[in-house]
């Protein structure tokens, strides 16, 4: 068992007091957390901000060249962080899981590199010429959650160091060994200062939030959080980039053939265990075809092998914590009082580790808390309709706004419903695809601002007009 260090001014930091992360499918300890205190977290904005003038300064072909390493070294280690995110997450090696995280770890890193904002010439006339020109903030504050964590690591802080500024990143304490070990691995390529680490308790990433020196806030996590997020920062007016999870809906047409959109389906809900923001969590099935969507979901789930991720043979692991764990068997629960009908799964898989089956969850309505709120699990409310147009009105009454889909045999009209979402991303016939060149982000309570492409670069940035 391990003892893992931070990351501040390119060096190991040791701590006196650490954390035992436990596997969430065994319950073994996997390793030791360092527990930062806020001293800790002062040298680690003093050693970014010591870096930040040099690193602004370095020449736009450098940095690029070097974003390139990083991402080569991440790629390098695939394999050994990979198994961390499983031992310490418990997502499978195999499928949708750490091997794949780490697989998008390598693409969005190169992707982001070969990003650019070039000074844009607004005028240039008898009257002088005006440019905009694209200026890194300063020290980035990067505060990541615990289902993809490596990977949204990757999307906080690539972009951040990308554009010129320093980073200092706080990972969940649920997952924080494989962000440390991150860390210590962009270090080999990149000048000391520019990628710190610090790891702890919540309350170190609030007074990341309200600290002096840090000139922005990324974090991706709950929209409880993301607001005591806001208003902490409000004292120093920080720029702030917030993703804070959805309550997707998936809406299916009348027509749709129930056998060839139950894969999309599956996985549109499923990926990681259900753990992840940008997942269907509430799906809506026209009448007519109801019975049948839901024979298909159950017929495929079957065979969906769940168990411990460091087994080849698991596609799906645990919830990662007991947290979510016993949040999503209350939402079950609940929604059995509710009149619900559990028509696969609904009770704990029991023996050791936070094993929840595949659950689906019928004859519920808005109103319901599994439908109502962010299940952020294994269980999919699969709620009848007969109006498509009072239904999408239902789906858009939810304060979340991250994405949404329409499922149909009718492009056009699936693509014309889909646009009266309320959501940052709409799918059609497919539901939570992301790609590096693609902007993302929610709306209402899902979040402020976007990440990826040349949009999310440009959030890392301040605007300066120039006129000559």
């Amino acid at each position: 068992m391990k003892t893992y260090t931070m990351t501040i001014g390119g060096k190991p930091v040791a701590t006196s007091e650490h954390k035992d992360i436990t596997n969430p499918a065994t319950g073994a300890v996997v390793g030791r957390m360092p527990m930062g205190s806020r001293a800790d977290l002062d040298a680690a904005v003093a050693a970014a901000r010591a870096a930040f003038p040099g690193w602004a300064a370095t020449p736009d072909a450098k940095r690029k060249e070097l974003c390139h390493a990083v991402a080569a070294k991440i790629e390098e280690h695939s394999e050994e962080i990979a198994a961390l995110i499983t031992a310490e997450q418990g997502k499978p090696l195999n499928g949708l899981g750490s091997r794949f995280e780490m697989g998008g770890c390598v693409g969005w890193a190169h992707s982001t590199a070969d990003l650019d904002l070039p000074v844009e010439t607004i005028q240039d006339n008898d009257e002088g010429k005006i440019e905009l020109h694209r200026k890194p903030v300063g020290v980035v504050g990067s505060i990541t959650p615990w289902n993809w964590p490596v990977l949204i690591a990757v999307w906080h802080v690539l972009p951040a160091i990308r554009a010129g500024n320093t980073v200092v990143i706080k990972p969940s304490p649920y997952t924080p060994l494989s962000t440390l070990r991150l860390v210590e691995i962009m270090n080999e390529v990149l000048p000391a200062g520019v990628m710190n680490a610090v790891s702890g308790a919540d309350d170190l990433g609030a007074a990341m939030s309200e600290h002096e020196g840090i000139d922005k806030i990324v974090f991706t996590g709950s929209i409880a959080t993301g607001k005591k997020v806001m208003g902490s920062a409000a004292g120093t007016l920080k720029r702030l980039t917030l993703e804070l999870g959805g309550n997707d809906a998936g809406i299916v047409l009348p027509g749709s053939d129930p056998a060839a959109i139950a894969e999309g389906l599956f996985w549109g809900a499923f990926i990681n265990t259900g753990q992840t923001c940008g997942a269907m969590k509430r799906l809506y099935v026209h009448e007519s075809i109801h019975d049948a969507v839901c024979d298909a979901l159950v017929d495929f789930a079957q065979k969906m092998p769940m168990g411990d991720g460091s087994k080849e043979e698991s596609v799906l692991g645990p919830l990662a914590n007991k947290m979510q764990f016993d949040k999503v068997a209350s939402l079950v629960e609940d929604a059995r009082a509710q009149g619900g009908k559990v028509i696969l799964g609904g009770e704990p898989l029991g023996g050791e580790g936070h094993f929840y089956p595949i659950t689906f969850v019928t004859e519920v309505k808005d109103g319901v808390r599994l439908v109502d709120e962010e299940q952020f699990g294994p269980v999919l409310p699969i709620i009848r309709y007969s109006d498509v147009d009072a239904i999408i009105a239902k789906a858009n009454e939810n304060p979340h706004g991250l994405g949404g889909s329409i499922w149909g045999s009718d492009i056009a009209k699936a693509k014309e419903l889909a646009q009266r979402l309320e959501a940052g991303t709409v799918w059609v016939n497919k539901h939570g695809a992301i790609q590096p060149n693609v902007p993302f982000g929610g709306v209402k309570c899902s979040g402020i601002g976007v990440e990826f492409g040349e949009e999310g670069l440009k959030e890392y940035t301040n605007v300066q007009i120039v006129w000559v």
